[in-house]
């Protein structure tokens, strides 16, 4: 099942490692098909490394095993609750990137310092409270929270991100511990100005509507 899902899921969790978003068998990538609406997910403790498209495991939205001899990831039904609340999420995202999830264990959110951020989310990236691993209370936090964004920090745990399919997740994923490096560093040095919130639309606006090739 979701033959091309599986393949699409594989490469993307590559780049988990190789932006130094994971270690060792932390986080996962989800993606959600639009045709049948089922879940496709990475399994529970496989190293990267190790990891093939057939070990995806298939769910549907209320968690039950459609396809797959693995045990399926401890945040599935985080995962599900936040597709079944957004019906415009199609991909997720979980990591434990180090930048990003030091302001996580702080509870801190990351102010609008940088036009990426402007650019990318379009505002500050929220930080949610705190929730248990294993069920939907994750999930909770992430839809009470994120707001428009398309990350949100958990206190004391990691980061999720959204996107309109599985590559746009993991691309927020990516620049959300890009900025976090850079607003630590320069945290470093003194405190940052943010940036004024009519700024921020415009850029963001911008960058989804001009940016790029159409």
């Amino acid at each position: 099942m979701l033959e091309t899902i599986r393949e699409q899921l594989y490469h993307l969790h590559l780049e988990l490692p190789k932006n130094n978003l994971v270690t060792w068998t932390g986080g996962n990538v989800s993606a959600r098909d639009p045709e049948t609406g089922l879940v496709a997910i990475k399994p529970s403790g496989v190293r990267y490394e190790d990891l093939r498209p057939e070990h995806m495991v298939i769910v549907d939205l209320d968690g039950r095993i459609m396809e797959g001899d693995l045990k399926v990831s401890s945040d599935t039904a985080s995962h599900l609750y936040i597709y079944r609340r957004r019906p415009d999420v199609g991909g997720v995202v979980h990591t434990h990137s180090p930048y990003a999830t030091a302001f996580a264990a702080l509870g801190r959110p990351i102010p609008v310092y940088l036009t990426a951020m402007a650019d990318e989310f379009g505002g500050p990236i929220p930080c949610g409270g705190f929730a248990l691993i294993g069920g939907e209370e994750i999930g909770k936090v992430v839809v009470e929270s994120i707001g428009r964004s398309r990350a949100c920090l958990l206190k004391n745990h990691g980061i999720f991100t959204i996107g309109a399919d599985a590559e746009a997740a993991v691309k927020a994923a990516v620049m959300v511990e890009d900025v976090a490096r850079t607003v630590w560093l320069a945290l470093q040095l003194g405190q940052p100005e943010e940036i004024a919130p009519e700024n921020v639309a415009r850029l963001h606006y911008r960058y989804t509507h001009v940016y790029g090739q159409k």
